[in-house]
């Protein structure tokens, strides 16, 4: 199912803007409504506040993560949970936006959401107990297992192009990449730092990481 153009705002019918200052959004649909079962009758009749872009205006939540699911690129995001990190709710929202093909949470099930801005409703989350449920997904689906850490041996991620099909694997703040991911990586990446500090945190360096696999193998025609 491809996104609709979105409506022109100035047609009719369409989206009514806000009226009420500070409002984010559009407002009801102005008009005779459209037809299709990806819209949803409730934003239709009042308004669509969320955080999406245009083209999914109006759509019903199922519709926009199937869509979101058949555009995914290949490549899928882990990161390890061992201390309820408050940066995964940003590792989230980031995979959203780059169109990762799914989110895995490794170590605690339960992780802070307030960061992720709901974008975990439209994404593929997965959660393994430990390294190995994660490793043996990757080997499964044919993904190469990057693992992203400042550690001997790591290449320059500005220096190296990352697999194409691959699950990009970031550590627990502070203490990094567990022992047993270490190991299981197929390759290691380290992203240049000109600072004091060892590192920065895994939110930054997801969003880091996953521009850098953009840039290597995205189609930028498919993107908003």
């Amino acid at each position: 199912m491809t996104p609709e153009p979105g409506p022109d705002p100035g047609g009719d019918p369409g989206p009514s803007g806000w009226t009420v200052p500070g409002q984010v959004g559009v407002g009801p649909w102005e008009g005779s409504w459209p037809a299709g079962e990806h819209w949803d009758p409730e934003l239709l009749e009042h308004g669509d506040r969320r955080n999406v872009v245009d083209p999914y205006r109006y759509w019903r939540r199922e519709a926009v993560a199937a869509d979101l699911a058949r555009r995914a690129h290949p490549f899928h995001v882990a990161i390890e949970n061992l201390g309820h990190d408050h940066n995964i709710g940003t590792v989230v929202r980031t995979a959203n936006a780059f169109g990762a093909a799914g989110v895995h949470i490794v170590g605690r099930r339960r992780w802070n959401r307030r960061g992720a801005m709901v974008t975990d409703r439209y994404l593929r989350l997965h959660h393994h107990a430990g390294a190995a449920g994660l490793v043996a997904f990757a080997r499964g689906h044919g993904l190469a297992v990057v693992a992203v850490d400042n550690v001997p041996g790591a290449l320059r991620l500005e220096e190296t192009t990352l697999p194409r099909e691959c699950v990009l694997v970031f550590g627990a703040e502070g203490p990094g990449l567990s022992p047993e991911l270490r190991a299981a990586a197929d390759l290691a990446v380290s992203i240049a730092q000109f600072g004091s500090t060892r590192s920065v945190n895994a939110g930054v360096a997801s969003g880091i990481v996953m521009h850098g696999w953009v840039r290597a193998h995205a189609d930028l025609s498919d993107a908003w």
